[in-house]
C-alpha cells in the first residue's frame, strides 16, 4: 500500500508580515496533485492543519477548498490535529467529512478505532493519535503521569489492544503529532515550531511506537528519519529563516506485506518554495556590492556586522532590497563569545515555560525557587495551558 505523508500546514501563518496564503494554497494544489499522479492509496496529514486555534477567515475558507479538493481525490485521507489547532473547532464535521472518506481525527476517544484499509496483500489499519495534552488527556488515558512519555505510551497500549484483534497479518500505520526522539537523540528542531514542553520535557521515546508498522509523524519542519519505521514528512513551506536552506518535500510511504517500509521523499519544485536567503556583512558593501543583486527579490534575514549600529539600516536597506524582513546586529569586530547580550527570544529559544519562570525568580531574588514555589509554578503553567485549551472546547 502506498501513502503520502505530509504535515504541519500551518494555514494562516505569516512570514514576519508577508502574507502566505497564495503560496499555501499552491502547495495544497501540489499536494492533490501528486496523490493523483503517484497514484498513492490514502492521504495521511499529520496534524497542525492550522496556525491558530482560532484562524483566520482566510485560513479557514483555504481549509475548505483543500477539503473539496480531497474529497475529490477518490482515495481515503486521515488527518488529525496538532497543537496548534482547536481539536474540537477543526473536528466539527468530522462525521460528515468521514462519509467523503475525509477522516478527520481530533478525540483521544477514538485513538484505538482505525480507518480501516485494504489492498491486494490484505488489511492495514490506520490510527490516529491527535496531540495530546498530558494534563488535560492523562485521566482520560490512564497515563501514569502528565508527561508526553506517559501519555502517548497510554496511547499506543490502547493501539495494540485493538491491533491483536485483527486479522493475522494486518499491517499497522500510526499518525502522531509529537517530538519524538530516536537513538537517545533529539531530532532535529528549526526555529517555527512551538515549545510544547511539559515540566521542562517536551519529547517522547520512539520506542512507544514499537510493534508499529510506520509511524507518520508531525510537528518538527524538518523532514527526517526517526527510526527506519518512524519519520516526519517536514513541513511543505519554510516558515523561519532557520529553514532557509532546507529541501521541502513530500513523503512517500510503501507498506508492502511482511517488509519494512520505503520511504521516498519528493521536493518541492523550486517555483512553490518561498524565496529565502540570508546576508551577512557592513551595510555599504550590501548597498553597493553587484554580486548582491540577484537577492533584491528574496526575503532577506540580515545580520549586519558594521562596528557602530548604522543609521536607519533597516530604511536603507530596503531601498535596495525590499523584502527585508528580519535584521540584527553583530559587530565583527568584537569577538563572538564578547558579542552583545543576547537578545530575549535568543535567551528563550528551546527552554520551557516552567524554566524560564525559575531563571525569573531568580534572577529577581537572587535565590533559585524552593520545591514548594517549583511546585506552585508548575502548578499555574499547568493550570494556565489547560484552561486556554478548555475555553476552545467552549
Amino acid at each position: 500500500m502506498r501513502f503520502l505523508h505530509t504535515s504541519d500546514w500551518h494555514l494562516g501563518r505569516r512570514f514576519h508580515g508577508e502574507d502566505l496564503i497564495d503560496a499555501q494554497r499552491k502547495v495544497l494544489d501540489h499536494i492533490c496533485d501528486t496523490a493523483r499522479t503517484e497514484q498513492v492509496d490514502a492521504l495521511l496529514v499529520a496534524g497542525d492543519v492550522y496556525d491558530r486555534a482560532i484562524p483566520s477567515l482566510d485560513a479557514v475558507r483555504l481549509f475548505s477548498h483543500a477539503l473539496h479538493q480531497l474529497a475529490d481525490l477518490d482515495i481515503p485521507t486521515i488527518l488529525i490535529s496538532g497543537n496548534h489547532d482547536s481539536a474540537h473547532r477543526l473536528g466539527v464535521g468530522a462525521g460528515l467529512l468521514a462519509r467523503a472518506r475525509v477522516h478527520l481525527r481530533t478525540d483521544p476517544a477514538d485513538i484505538g478505532t482505525p480507518v480501516l484499509l485494504q489492498d491486494a496483500d490484505g488489511p492495514v489499519a490506520v490510527y490516529a493519535v491527535p496531540y495530546l495534552e498530558p494534563t488535560l488527556v492523562r485521566t482520560h488515558l490512564d497515563a501514569e503521569a502528565a508527561s508526553h512519555q506517559a501519555v502517548l505510551t497510554a496511547a499506543l497500549d490502547r493501539v495494540r489492544a485493538d491491533l491483536a484483534t485483527r486479522p493475522e497479518g494486518t499491517r499497522s500505520v500510526v499518525l502522531a503529532h509529537a517530538f519524538i526522539t530516536g537513538a537517545g537523540a533529539p531530532a532535529g528542531e528549526t526555529d517555527s515550531e512551538r515549545n510544547i514542553s511539559v515540566g521542562g520535557i517536551a519529547h517522547a521515546g520512539a520506542a512507544v511506537f514499537a510493534g508499529i508498522d510506520y509511524a507518520a509523524l508531525g510537528h518538527l519542519h524538518r523532514p527526517q528519519r526517526v527510526t527506519d519505521t518512524a519519520h516526519y514528512s517536514g513541513s511543505p513551506l519554510a516558515y523561519s529563516f532557520s529553514e532557509a536552506g532546507h529541501t521541502k518535500s513530500l513523503t512517500l510511504v510503501d507498506l508492502p506485506a511482511g517488509a519494512a517500509p520505503t520511504i521516498t521523499r519528493a521536493p518541492l519544485p523550486p517555483d512553490l518554495r518561498l524565496p529565502l536567503a540570508r546576508l551577512t556583512g557592513r551595510l555599504e558593501d550590501l548597498l553597493t556590492d553587484p554580486a548582491h543583486e540577484a537577492l533584491t527579490g528574496s526575503w532577506l534575514h540580515v545580520t549586519l556586522t558594521d562596528s557602530a549600529r548604522p543609521y536607519e539600516p533597516m530604511a536603507r536597506l530596503k531601498q535596495r532590497f525590499p523584502h527585508t524582513l528580519q535584521l540584527e546586529h553583530v559587530p565583527a569586530a568584537i569577538p563572538a563569545q564578547a558579542t552583545t547580550t543576547p537578545t530575549y527570544s535568543e535567551r528563550l529559544r528551546g527552554r520551557g515555560d516552567l524554566d524560564i519562570t525559575h531563571d525569573f525568580i531568580a534572577t529577581v531574588r537572587g535565590t533559585e525557587p524552593t520545591d514548594d514555589e517549583r511546585a506552585l509554578l508548575r502548578e499555574a503553567i499547568d493550570g494556565s495551558r489547560i484552561g486556554a485549551q478548555e475555553k476552545e472546547a467552549v
